[in-house]
């Protein structure tokens, strides 16, 4: 079986629609009733993806997640310093796809491309965008375009934004909480791993003012993915393993993105405190949020009011009370599991929410968002996706 010949894991449910319609008690029957199938693959794919900055982990992770999309093929793949070099010897894992070799974006060919997954760095991704054609649809995975306003970005990002006009374009791709305005994007900046987390859980709650605005603590977990593949003496293992640390305190740059939906979902300014840490794993994200309820407000009523909010979303589960939500249990899935539990102090709660932060709070969501850009069902090559080492 050669590279040009495996296509991927076929299933022998078609509609993805039945699918969604399964229990979750029966999700493991799916995996067992998908099997290995052999074609060749479709030279002329619907939607032509190029995916900029496909040697860090966002970037390979979309890669992974394409692996099953019946309708998006990667035509251009760039990554500057492995340009000319086959994907499969960045990351050998997924040398079972037909793909075409890195380039340097200065060489790239966009006349082949419909759509852009861009999973450059923070600061160097707007000139870059700016440049591409008009008629690409874009999703944007740093935080260049997220901020609605370009004078806090450079506060926080300690430059000047260099595409103002872009940014009163761009749309916050929050999916759940923004479906409707990112179908008819053409340029989304998907939100941060972090954010994710912690607005999927308190914007329904907010907006149902079940939730006093004030004296809201956010204590957050991530692995060491989130901080990118760069090399980094901070991220070494030696550093990392068997301790955990906090950092950016006080300062870190989700902070402006966290408050500017809370805010947005509230129409008034929501201040949070914020302290993210970094945990010795490679993957997976908990935020443990604790909030003080609205008078006459129970745990009961937050629980509940979740529940309906996602009760006909895929990727955002409401677990059974008492359920406690763990990393484990999303990693490499596209994800969110959330539950709310009693504080000991009197009128508070504590909010427990889990996500693969390279999966739903990064290459997932994008994928999301752009099957929905493009007209497809949101789940589109994110249902059931095995996760590689």
């Amino acid at each position: 079986m050669t590279s040009s010949t495996f296509s991927s894991v076929s299933c022998l449910f078609k509609d993805e629609s039945q699918i969604l319609k399964l229990r979750k008690r029966d999700v493991g029957k799916v995996f067992v009733k998908c099997s290995m199938s052999v074609k060749s693959q479709n030279p002329q794919p619907e939607v032509r993806i190029g995916v900029l900055g496909a040697s860090g982990y966002t970037g390979s992770e979309i890669v992974r997640l394409l692996a099953n999309h019946p309708h998006f093929g990667i035509t251009l793949m760039t990554a500057d310093r492995k340009a000319g070099q086959p994907f499969s010897s960045v990351f050998p894992h997924l040398f079972t796809q037909d793909l075409p070799d890195l380039v340097a974006i200065k060489d790239a060919d966009f006349s082949k491309v419909d759509a852009i997954f861009c999973c450059l760095p923070h600061g160097t991704t707007q000139e870059v965008i700016k440049a591409l054609p008009k008629e690409l649809k874009i999703v944007d995975l740093s935080a260049d375009f997220r901020l609605q306003d370009p004078f806090e970005y450079e506060e926080w990002y300690g430059q000047p934004h260099r595409a103002v006009d872009l940014q009163k374009e761009a749309v916050y791709g929050l999916t759940e909480i923004l479906r409707d305005k990112v179908k008819g994007a053409r340029l989304v900046a998907n939100p941060g791993c972090y954010p994710t987390s912690i607005q999927l859980p308190l914007v329904p709650l907010i907006k149902a003012n079940l939730i006093q605005l004030g004296g809201i603590i956010i204590d957050s977990k991530s692995g060491v993915s989130g901080a990118g593949r760069g090399a980094k003496e901070a991220n070494l293992y030696t550093e990392i393993a068997e301790g955990i640390y906090s950092y950016g305190i006080t300062r870190h740059r989700h902070v402006p993105e966290i408050e500017q939906g809370l805010s947005e979902a509230a129409k008034s300014k929501v201040t949070v405190s914020f302290t993210p840490h970094l945990m010795p794993m490679i993957r997976g994200m908990q935020s443990t949020i604790y909030v003080e309820m609205a008078p006459g407000i129970t745990t009961e009523d937050l629980h509940q009011h979740l529940k309906v909010s996602y009760k006909e979303e895929e990727f955002v589960r409401v677990l059974e009370k008492g359920v406690v939500p763990r990393t484990h249990n999303v990693r490499g899935s596209n994800y969110c599991h959330i539950n709310v539990f009693p504080d000991r102090i009197q009128g508070r709660a504590i909010i427990v929410s889990v996500i693969d932060n390279l999966v739903k709070g990064a290459s997932g969501q994008a994928l999301q968002n752009l099957n929905l850009m493009m007209g497809f069902h949101e789940t589109t090559g994110l249902l059931y996706q095995p996760l590689f080492p």
